[in-house]
C-alpha cells in the first residue's frame, strides 16, 4: 500500500482515518466534558463540528491518492479543523472556564504538528525497477 500511496499519502490516510473516527465519535457519542469547547458550541452544535471532522478526514483520504503535488488540500483540511478546536480549548483555559483547557490545546497542537511537517516535505522519488534481462 505505501508503495502506491507514497509517504505523504500514508500520512494523509492515517490522519484522515483518525479524523473520521474523532468526528464520528462526536456525532454518535458526544464527549461528556464539553467545557473546553464552549467557544465552538456557541457557533455550532457538537454534531456539526463532528461532521466537519469527518469531512476533513475524508478530504485527507481522497487527497492521499492524488498525484504528487496535488495532495495539499488534504493537509490543509487536517489542520483547519484542529485550529478552532485548539483555540477553543486555549480560550476556555485563559477565561477560567476549563482549567484543563491548556492540556487539550497542547495535545491537539502536538498531534497536528507532524502533519504540518510532512506537508512541507517533497515526496521522495521512487526507485526504478530493473529492466529485463535481470542479472543474478
Amino acid at each position: 500500500m505505501s508503495r502506491q500511496l507514497g509517504r505523504r499519502g500514508v500520512i494523509l490516510s492515517c490522519y484522515g482515518i483518525v479524523w473520521v473516527i474523532v468526528g464520528w465519535g462526536q456525532i454518535v457519542i458526544p464527549q461528556p466534558e464539553q467545557r473546553g469547547l464552549q467557544v465552538l458550541l456557541a457557533l455550532w452544535p457538537l454534531s456539526v463540528w463532528g461532521w466537519c471532522w469527518v469531512i476533513a478526514g475524508l478530504i485527507a483520504l481522497v487527497c492521499a491518492w492524488a498525484p504528487p503535488g496535488r495532495d495539499a488540500p488534504g493537509f490543509v483540511a487536517l489542520v483547519l479543523i484542529v485550529v478552532p478546536w485548539t483555540a477553543s480549548y486555549l480560550a476556555s483555559w485563559l477565561l477560567g472556564v476549563y482549567p484543563r483547557g491548556w492540556a487539550g490545546a497542547a495535545v491537539w497542537t502536538a498531534i497536528t504538528v507532524p502533519a504540518l511537517v510532512v506537508a512541507g516535505w517533497p515526496e521522495p522519488p521512487r526507485r526504478k525497477r530493473a529492466e529485463p534481462p535481470y542479472e543474478c
